[in-house]
């Protein structure tokens, strides 16, 4: 798994050539449409806001495709684990 997260953060800080401080809240974004399992239409409108190309589109998709296949207890605790990590006590 943190080898995804990798892959996102350089995707969107690097490929699509945004400043870090810019690229930080549509990563989170997307992170979480992804993660969430949020309806595939939330997740292209996001990527569609930085201009994703379809190459990128369809990477996130396969990772979207991932979380839509677990279980909803799963996503939510993937999610609930992220939040600890990114916010510790």
């Amino acid at each position: 798994m943190k080898g995804a997260l990798l892959v996102l953060a350089l995707m969107v800080t690097r490929e699509l050539t945004f400043k870090t401080h810019e690229a930080c809240p549509v990563f989170y974004e997307t992170v979480f449409a992804v993660s969430l399992g949020l309806p595939r239409k939330a997740l292209n409108e996001t990527l569609d806001s930085v201009d994703a190309n379809e190459a990128e589109k369809a990477a996130f998709g396969k990772l979207w495709d991932c979380f839509i296949e677990a279980e909803p207890e799963d996503r939510f605790n993937h999610l609930k684990y992220k939040v600890t990590y990114l916010y510790p006590h």
